[in-house]
């Protein structure tokens, strides 16, 4: 069988840190290079895995006035499968046309956060543009259980679902380090209300005896830095790089993760890879969190209160719920994960020829 011919609409540059850009390439990086020919668009320095990869081919795209070339290629790149299409004015152009036209391109959209648009930041148009093409696709995925039932209660439209994945080869614990003389809480994500930053800072007050650190930036942050100057306890440390997050995960012995409205946080995926007990809410169902067994799923920010200071009393505990999360999370490996891409993006693939056969 001839490879698959894949469009990703996403971008491979190495600079981007979009969540969605970020899991395109991890996907990409890993699919089979003799059964999957892969186009990516890029901008910038294009990350090195995908660069390296055969079978790989890179479209350059202006920073302005990308909707003429990016539909050009969506009608004309003679691909089987169009994967992780975005909302933009150029795939809400593409759909209408390929709905109209019967086209032999299997269409490939992924749900990654919950559908009844709680999150604060997430404006009318955006939801409006999303409607009008990622829930458009043919076939639709989402990363978790919840996001699955949210999409079926909030659209009536079905999806399989596919877990997003962690890098366990790049997030891993150090299990060697010393001993922190005082307990370490991390957090990582952005610095808005609906990821709760502010029962973080909130925690470091009522656990004087431990150390927080907030990783992220966002609309909180100048609010969050006032309370910070007067908590010794805190340190605000802003964007971090890749590498730099890892260390943070490495040095730390707790991750609390205050967030009320997600899909499936890749973060805490990263937390348990690199060795650490999970603090996070019960609200979202993370897959990735098995309660009392490699970290705690709260219901409320006393509750998290409360099993964070079980966690900073007791080392024991912290060790065990850690090994635990980094034995569960391997079956999140983005090596297990493209598995089950590839199965998908084959089985399309045969369904797509098999029309194309019946109407020749």
């Amino acid at each position: 069988m001839k490879p698959v011919k894949i469009l990703v609409d996403s971008f491979a540059d190495e600079a981007l840190t979009n969540a969605q850009m970020i899991n395109a390439r991890e996907i990409v990086s890993r699919l089979d290079s003799d059964r999957f020919s892969v186009t990516m668009f890029v901008q910038g320095l294009p990350a090195p895995q995908i660069l390296a990869r055969p079978n790989t081919r890179l479209i350059h795209l202006p920073h302005r006035l990308q909707t003429i070339p990016l539909l050009a290629r969506f009608l004309f790149g003679g691909q089987d499968i169009v994967f992780y299409l975005k909302a933009s004015p150029a795939s809400r152009g593409y759909l209408k046309l390929h709905s109209r036209h019967r086209s032999h391109c299997a269409v490939v959209g992924t749900i990654e956060s919950q559908t009844d648009w709680r999150e604060e930041s997430i404006t009318p148009q955006s939801i409006r543009q999303f409607e009008e093409t990622v829930l458009r696709c043919d076939y639709l995925f989402s990363n978790s259980a919840m996001v699955k039932r949210s999409l079926e209660t909030n659209y009536g439209l079905p999806s399989e679902i596919i877990p997003t994945g962690v890098d366990t080869e790049f997030f891993t614990p150090n299990w060697a380090r010393p001993a922190n003389l005082r307990p370490r809480v991390l957090f990582v994500g952005a610095l808005r209300v609906s990821k709760g930053p502010r029962v973080v800072l909130d925690a470091a007050q009522r656990y004087p005896q431990a150390d927080f650190v907030l990783v992220g930036d966002g609309l909180l942050r100048e609010e969050l830095r006032d309370r910070a100057r007067s908590q010794a306890n805190v340190e605000m440390r802003g964007t971090l790089g890749r590498a730099e997050i890892r260390e943070e995960y490495r040095r730390a012995d707790i991750f609390m993760f205050p967030s009320r409205w997600e899909g499936s946080p890749r973060v805490l995926m990263e937390a348990a890879a690199s060795g650490l007990p999970v603090i996070a809410r019960q609200d979202y169902e993370p897959e990735s969190v098995i309660d009392s067994a490699t970290g705690f799923l709260a219901n409320d920010d006393g509750e998290m209160m409360t099993r964070l200071g079980q966690l900073l009393a007791d080392a024991d505990l912290r060790r065990r719920l850690g090994q635990a999360g980094h034995s569960h999370i391997a079956q999140f490996s983005w090596d297990v994960i493209t598995r089950q891409w590839e199965d998908v993006f084959t089985r399309l693939a045969l369904a797509q020829k098999k029309r194309r056969d019946s109407r020749s």
